[in-house]
């Protein structure tokens, strides 16, 4: 038995204060994690979403989610934190489903509104990440608060 970690649980990514419902539109309705609830003590200071597997049709949850808590806006968002190229990496199963998940992310850049991303590259133009043989197929966007999102084969 390998005493190294297995896989990931939980990431943790920071938001402005009142901006959690902000984090459904765009986590849950665009990009379609599942909403879970969080503790009782913790309402108001937390989002908890689940990744979900599609298998023969029926939706699975998996062991790993989104965790969102409440940044402090003089740290966390200022103009350079919201320039870092820190970022989580999302797979996405094929490249149809990732071309399928940049338009609807691209969409709601676009149409801007609740829980908007401030950016989303383009599809059919050439990403904002490094260009090489290394990386696969991916794009980037940054979400609602800056956070930059990676989603990659």
């Amino acid at each position: 038995m390998s005493s190294q970690p297995s896989k990931a649980s939980e990431v943790n990514i920071l938001v402005p204060p009142s901006t959690l419902h902000l984090a459904t539109s765009f986590y849950g309705t665009t990009l379609g994690l599942i909403p879970r609830p969080v503790p009782a003590l913790q309402q108001g200071t937390l989002a908890w979403f689940d990744f979900s597997l599609q298998e023969s049709g029926v939706q699975q949850q998996q062991q790993q989610q989104l965790h969102f808590a409440l940044g402090r806006p003089d740290i966390d968002f200022t103009p350079e934190a919201r320039n870092a190229d820190r970022h989580p990496c999302f797979r996405v199963g094929n490249a149809e489903k990732l071309k399928e998940l940049q338009e609807r992310i691209w969409e709601h850049y676009k149409r801007g509104g609740e829980g908007a991303p401030m950016e989303c590259d383009e599809p059919g133009t050439v990403g904002s990440g490094h260009q090489g043989v290394e990386y696969p197929k991916r794009f980037f966007a940054r979400d609602y608060a800056g956070n930059r999102l990676e989603f990659s084969l």
